[in-house]
């Protein structure tokens, strides 16, 4: 996994400890368990631990991004979020929908 430096780059002098926790913490050391997990596995996990909580942000469009990355497919994710709608809510799942087509068609 590629070294993020995301919550430097936006908080680093604001909020350093939350910044150096994101970086190095949750993408350093969690992200990197790929023994335990795939890479695949925890985008499809985040994208519907995302969804479910309402985080319709950037946060969501990310992670949309990485999921497709790790090589989940358009298909799995309609799948995915068609699942999800069902137990996190229909419109949470609209607003991820609309992510997710501007992420898998975007070339």
């Amino acid at each position: 996994m590629a070294k993020v430096t995301a919550g430097r780059d936006a908080l680093g002098d604001f909020a350093p400890t939350f910044a150096a926790l994101n970086d190095d913490v949750l993408f350093g050391q969690i992200w990197s368990r790929e023994e335990q997990l795939s890479p695949r596995l925890r985008s499809i996990v985040t994208v519907t631990a995302l969804m479910s909580s309402g985080v319709l942000d950037g946060s969501l469009h990310h992670h949309l991004g990485l999921a497709r990355t790790n090589g989940v497919t358009a298909e799995e994710m309609a799948e995915i979020l068609t699942h999800a709608a069902f137990y996190a809510g229909w419109p949470k799942a609209w607003g991820a929908f609309r992510m997710a087509k501007e992420i898998y068609e975007a070339e």
